[in-house]
């Protein structure tokens, strides 16, 4: 399969797909940047076009529903764009041959276990929200068994738009003490890290090096959303102890959140590429971009 086509992004306008379209345009390679408004992938007469018009080598699916608690009374609207959509594209995607890399979620997994997920563990969707994300999941692996990709990650971060690490960043300038769930462990994951690994694992599934199939793309290590926000204390240069722990039922929500989202990374080596790197280390690079962003 050639790499001289163009890739396509959708959901550009959103913080994953920003970071994506830099790392091509590092790599130098040509991409086609497709917003909400440029295409809506629940109509399929529409996503064919598209593909058609553009040929890709590589379509990066970042477009998605993400609000997650609005998915438990709308489930239906939240399963056309994260289950249809994603079945719309693996089946163009096919008639184009080409690639697909759809990202996806932790929240497929019941979030109960004691040891890092496998990417081939049993999933178990607790929340509306995982069960339209583990819907396109199987559309894309069913419908493109030797050029799909599903890329599932967790708590993301970035520049490029709002997320819990911004959040924290903003709040400890207006709040003395601050309190943090404890009970929920997970593996931090900046945007742009996770955009490398797709574009080097695209580029892989271009030079049959990378088996199709699912891959997790998050940091290593683990930690609570207390223990990251006392490590966002600390690159601030104000107090930790600010940041208090307690549990999830001091902030209930529609859906339920997964007690435990750590992911095993094995699979990456059968691509022939290293799994992303440790969560600290990624947050204090990533920190200066993330404090420029919400104080700007």
């Amino acid at each position: 399969m050639s790499d001289t086509r163009s890739w396509l992004v959708t959901g550009a306008g959103g913080m994953l797909a920003q970071d994506v379209l830099a790392r091509l345009a590092t790599a130098g390679v040509p991409a086609v940047a497709v917003t909400r408004t440029d295409l809506d992938i629940t109509d399929p007469a529409a996503v064919r076009a598209v593909l058609a018009e553009h040929r890709p080598a590589v379509v990066v699916n970042c477009a998605a529903w993400t609000a997650v608690d609005d998915a438990e009374t709308r489930e239906a609207d939240a399963l056309r764009i994260n289950g249809d959509g994603a079945r719309h594209l693996a089946e163009a995607c096919r008639e184009q041959a080409a690639v697909l890399l759809h990202v996806s979620t932790d929240y497929v997994f019941p979030g109960d276990a004691e040891k890092p997920y496998a990417e081939d563990a049993a999933t178990g969707p607790r929340s509306a929200y995982g069960r339209t994300k583990l819907a396109g999941e199987q559309a894309v692996l069913s419908t493109l068994p030797g050029n799909g990709f599903v890329v599932r990650t967790a708590w993301l971060y970035g520049a490029g738009g709002g997320n819990f690490v911004r959040t924290m960043i903003k709040l400890e300038g207006v709040k003395d003490t601050l309190d943090v769930v404890d009970d929920q462990r997970g593996q931090p994951t900046w945007t742009v890290d996770l955009a490398d690994r797709l574009v080097r694992l695209g580029r892989g599934a271009l030079a049959g090096t990378a088996p199709a199939g699912v891959y997790h793309g998050t940091s290593g290590g683990e930690t609570t959303w207390f223990g990251l926000t006392q490590e966002i204390f600390r690159l601030l240069g104000t107090d930790p102890a600010r940041v208090r722990p307690t549990t999830s039922e001091a902030f209930v929500r529609p859906a339920p959140r997964p007690a435990y989202s750590v992911l095993g990374h094995d699979r990456w080596a059968a691509a022939g590429i290293e799994p992303v790197r440790d969560w600290r280390e990624a947050l204090t690079e990533a920190f200066p971009a993330l404090v420029a962003a919400e104080r700007s």
